[in-house]
Protein backbone atom coordinates (compact mmCIF):
# COMPACT_ATOMS: atom_id res chain seq x y z
CA UNK A 1 0.00 0.00 0.00
CA UNK A 2 2.82 2.38 0.89
CA UNK A 3 4.56 1.60 -2.38
CA UNK A 4 1.38 2.34 -4.35
CA UNK A 5 0.87 5.67 -2.58
CA UNK A 6 4.48 6.58 -3.27
CA UNK A 7 4.05 5.89 -6.99
CA UNK A 8 0.89 8.01 -7.09
CA UNK A 9 2.67 10.87 -5.35
CA UNK A 10 5.57 10.64 -7.81
CA UNK A 11 3.16 10.70 -10.78
CA UNK A 12 1.22 13.65 -9.38
CA UNK A 13 4.44 15.46 -8.59
CA UNK A 14 5.74 14.87 -12.10
CA UNK A 15 2.51 16.19 -13.60
CA UNK A 16 2.70 19.29 -11.41
CA UNK A 17 6.31 19.95 -12.41
CA UNK A 18 5.46 19.48 -16.09
CA UNK A 19 2.47 21.85 -15.95
CA UNK A 20 4.42 24.45 -13.99
CA UNK A 21 7.32 24.25 -16.44
CA UNK A 22 4.91 24.60 -19.38
CA UNK A 23 3.26 27.67 -17.86
CA UNK A 24 6.59 29.35 -17.16
CA UNK A 25 8.00 28.29 -20.53
CA UNK A 26 5.10 29.85 -22.45
CA UNK A 27 5.54 33.07 -20.47
CA UNK A 28 9.21 33.32 -21.31
CA UNK A 29 8.40 32.57 -24.94
CA UNK A 30 5.82 35.36 -25.15
CA UNK A 31 8.20 37.84 -23.53
CA UNK A 32 11.27 36.78 -25.53
CA UNK A 33 9.53 36.95 -28.91
CA UNK A 34 8.09 40.43 -28.35
CA UNK A 35 10.57 42.35 -26.19
CA UNK A 36 12.38 43.86 -29.18
CA UNK A 37 9.14 45.48 -30.33
CA UNK A 38 8.90 47.60 -27.18
CA UNK A 39 10.28 51.01 -28.07
CA UNK A 40 10.69 54.40 -26.45
CA UNK A 41 8.49 57.39 -27.20
CA UNK A 42 11.29 58.90 -29.25
CA UNK A 43 11.82 55.71 -31.24
CA UNK A 44 8.08 55.47 -31.90
CA UNK A 45 8.09 58.96 -33.43
CA UNK A 46 10.59 57.74 -36.04
CA UNK A 47 8.44 54.82 -37.20
CA UNK A 48 6.86 55.32 -40.60
CA UNK A 49 3.31 54.76 -41.84
CA UNK A 50 1.77 54.01 -38.44
CA UNK A 51 -1.98 53.62 -38.95
CA UNK A 52 -2.90 54.37 -35.36
CA UNK A 53 -2.02 54.50 -31.69
CA UNK A 54 -4.02 51.84 -29.87
CA UNK A 55 -4.78 52.52 -26.20
CA UNK A 56 -5.91 49.47 -24.25
CA UNK A 57 -8.62 50.13 -21.68
CA UNK A 58 -8.43 49.71 -17.92
CA UNK A 59 -10.57 50.52 -14.93
CA UNK A 60 -12.43 53.77 -14.43
CA UNK A 61 -13.33 55.56 -11.21
CA UNK A 62 -16.74 57.09 -11.74
CA UNK A 63 -16.35 59.53 -14.63
CA UNK A 64 -12.55 59.54 -14.48
CA UNK A 65 -9.86 57.12 -15.63
CA UNK A 66 -8.04 55.12 -12.98
CA UNK A 67 -4.37 56.06 -12.44
CA UNK A 68 -3.27 53.18 -14.67
CA UNK A 69 -5.62 54.19 -17.47
CA UNK A 70 -4.75 57.87 -17.07
CA UNK A 71 -1.07 57.07 -17.63
CA UNK A 72 -1.91 55.13 -20.80
CA UNK A 73 -3.92 58.07 -22.08
CA UNK A 74 -1.23 60.63 -21.27
CA UNK A 75 1.36 58.53 -23.08
CA UNK A 76 -0.87 58.19 -26.15
CA UNK A 77 -1.38 61.95 -26.21
CA UNK A 78 2.39 62.48 -26.12
CA UNK A 79 2.77 60.04 -29.01
CA UNK A 80 0.07 61.82 -31.00
CA UNK A 81 1.72 65.17 -30.38
CA UNK A 82 5.17 63.97 -31.42
CA UNK A 83 3.82 62.76 -34.75
CA UNK A 84 3.80 59.00 -34.20
CA UNK A 85 0.31 58.83 -35.77
CA UNK A 86 -2.62 61.13 -36.48
CA UNK A 87 -5.20 58.59 -35.29
CA UNK A 88 -5.94 57.05 -31.89
CA UNK A 89 -8.14 54.06 -31.08
CA UNK A 90 -9.52 53.93 -27.55
CA UNK A 91 -10.35 50.26 -26.99
CA UNK A 92 -12.17 49.27 -23.82
CA UNK A 93 -15.22 47.84 -22.14
CA UNK A 94 -18.56 49.46 -22.88
CA UNK A 95 -20.65 46.35 -22.51
CA UNK A 96 -23.07 47.93 -20.04
CA UNK A 97 -24.89 51.24 -20.16
CA UNK A 98 -23.55 52.25 -16.74
CA UNK A 99 -19.95 51.19 -17.41
CA UNK A 100 -18.22 53.07 -20.20
CA UNK A 101 -14.45 53.11 -20.45
CA UNK A 102 -14.20 54.38 -24.02
CA UNK A 103 -16.17 57.63 -23.79
CA UNK A 104 -14.21 58.55 -20.67
CA UNK A 105 -11.00 57.79 -22.56
CA UNK A 106 -12.03 59.86 -25.57
CA UNK A 107 -13.27 62.80 -23.50
CA UNK A 108 -9.99 62.83 -21.57
CA UNK A 109 -8.02 63.10 -24.82
CA UNK A 110 -10.33 65.79 -26.21
CA UNK A 111 -9.81 67.85 -23.05
CA UNK A 112 -6.06 67.61 -23.71
CA UNK A 113 -6.51 69.08 -27.19
CA UNK A 114 -6.86 66.02 -29.46
CA UNK A 115 -9.50 66.61 -32.19
CA UNK A 116 -12.55 64.39 -31.77
CA UNK A 117 -12.46 63.25 -35.42
CA UNK A 118 -9.02 61.72 -34.86
CA UNK A 119 -10.17 59.57 -31.94
CA UNK A 120 -11.95 56.27 -32.59
CA UNK A 121 -13.77 54.31 -29.91
CA UNK A 122 -13.82 50.53 -29.85
CA UNK A 123 -16.78 49.87 -27.58
CA UNK A 124 -16.23 46.08 -27.59
CA UNK A 125 -12.62 45.84 -26.47
CA UNK A 126 -13.58 43.43 -23.69
CA UNK A 127 -10.19 41.73 -23.62
CA UNK A 128 -6.71 42.26 -25.00
CA UNK A 129 -7.39 39.61 -27.61
CA UNK A 130 -10.67 41.24 -28.65
CA UNK A 131 -9.00 44.66 -28.88
CA UNK A 132 -6.22 43.40 -31.15
CA UNK A 133 -8.54 41.36 -33.37
CA UNK A 134 -10.98 44.24 -33.79
CA UNK A 135 -8.19 46.74 -34.47
CA UNK A 136 -7.25 44.56 -37.43
CA UNK A 137 -10.67 43.54 -38.74
CA UNK A 138 -12.96 46.43 -37.79
CA UNK A 139 -10.58 49.37 -37.91
CA UNK A 140 -8.37 47.94 -40.68
CA UNK A 141 -5.12 48.75 -38.85
CA UNK A 142 -2.09 47.00 -40.28
CA UNK A 143 0.68 48.84 -38.45
CA UNK A 144 0.21 50.33 -35.01
CA UNK A 145 1.75 51.47 -31.75
CA UNK A 146 0.15 49.94 -28.64
CA UNK A 147 0.11 51.81 -25.34
CA UNK A 148 -0.25 50.07 -21.99
CA UNK A 149 1.92 49.20 -18.99
CA UNK A 150 5.00 47.15 -19.79
CA UNK A 151 3.86 43.95 -18.08
CA UNK A 152 0.82 43.97 -20.38
CA UNK A 153 2.64 44.94 -23.57
CA UNK A 154 4.27 41.55 -24.14
CA UNK A 155 0.90 39.81 -24.43
CA UNK A 156 -0.65 42.51 -26.61
CA UNK A 157 2.32 42.45 -28.96
CA UNK A 158 2.28 38.65 -29.13
CA UNK A 159 -1.42 38.61 -30.08
CA UNK A 160 -0.81 41.28 -32.73
CA UNK A 161 2.05 39.27 -34.18
CA UNK A 162 -0.06 36.10 -34.35
CA UNK A 163 -2.85 38.03 -36.08
CA UNK A 164 -0.47 39.35 -38.72
CA UNK A 165 -0.40 42.95 -37.47
CA UNK A 166 2.88 44.86 -37.36
CA UNK A 167 2.87 46.34 -33.88
CA UNK A 168 5.21 48.20 -31.58
CA UNK A 169 4.65 48.97 -27.93
CA UNK A 170 5.34 51.99 -25.77
CA UNK A 171 5.17 51.38 -22.04
CA UNK A 172 3.33 53.80 -19.77
CA UNK A 173 4.95 53.22 -16.39
CA UNK A 174 5.65 56.61 -14.77
CA UNK A 175 4.68 55.39 -11.29
CA UNK A 176 3.95 52.34 -9.16
CA UNK A 177 0.41 50.96 -8.89
CA UNK A 178 -1.32 49.36 -5.94
CA UNK A 179 -1.91 45.66 -6.41
CA UNK A 180 0.75 45.23 -9.09
CA UNK A 181 2.04 41.96 -7.63
CA UNK A 182 -1.36 40.33 -8.12
CA UNK A 183 -1.58 41.75 -11.64
CA UNK A 184 1.79 40.24 -12.47
CA UNK A 185 0.62 36.85 -11.20
CA UNK A 186 -2.64 37.02 -13.18
CA UNK A 187 -0.72 38.08 -16.27
CA UNK A 188 1.20 34.80 -16.20
CA UNK A 189 -2.08 32.92 -16.62
CA UNK A 190 -3.39 35.45 -19.15
CA UNK A 191 -0.32 35.00 -21.36
CA UNK A 192 -0.86 31.25 -21.37
CA UNK A 193 -4.56 31.67 -22.16
CA UNK A 194 -3.91 34.01 -25.07
CA UNK A 195 -1.07 31.82 -26.33
CA UNK A 196 -3.67 29.07 -26.74
CA UNK A 197 -6.16 31.49 -28.33
CA UNK A 198 -3.54 32.53 -30.85
CA UNK A 199 -3.29 28.94 -32.01
CA UNK A 200 -7.01 28.67 -32.82
CA UNK A 201 -7.70 32.39 -33.48
CA UNK A 202 -11.39 32.45 -32.47
CA UNK A 203 -13.46 35.49 -33.41
CA UNK A 204 -13.85 38.11 -30.67
CA UNK A 205 -17.06 38.60 -28.71
CA UNK A 206 -18.37 41.04 -31.34
CA UNK A 207 -17.38 41.98 -34.86
CA UNK A 208 -19.43 44.17 -37.20
CA UNK A 209 -19.05 46.58 -40.07
CA UNK A 210 -15.61 47.93 -40.87
CA UNK A 211 -14.70 51.42 -39.67
CA UNK A 212 -11.35 52.24 -41.32
CA UNK A 213 -9.09 54.15 -38.97
CA UNK A 214 -8.12 56.31 -41.92
CA UNK A 215 -11.57 57.93 -41.76
CA UNK A 216 -13.41 60.05 -39.20
CA UNK A 217 -13.42 58.92 -35.59
CA UNK A 218 -16.76 60.61 -34.90
CA UNK A 219 -18.46 57.74 -36.72
CA UNK A 220 -17.83 55.71 -33.54
CA UNK A 221 -19.56 58.23 -31.29
CA UNK A 222 -22.65 56.99 -29.46
CA UNK A 223 -23.43 60.15 -27.51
Amino acid sequence: MKGRCKKIMIILGSIFVFVFALIIGINFFVIYTTKNNIVSREEASKLENIDCILVLGAGIWGDSPSPMLEDRLLESIELYQNGTSTKIIMSGDHGKKDYDEVNIMKNFAIEKGIPSENIFMDHAGFSTYDSMYRARDIFQAKKMVIVTQKYHLYRALYIAKCLGVEAYGVASNPRKYAGQVMRDIREVIARDKDWVQCIYKPQPTYLGDTIPVSGNGDTTNDK
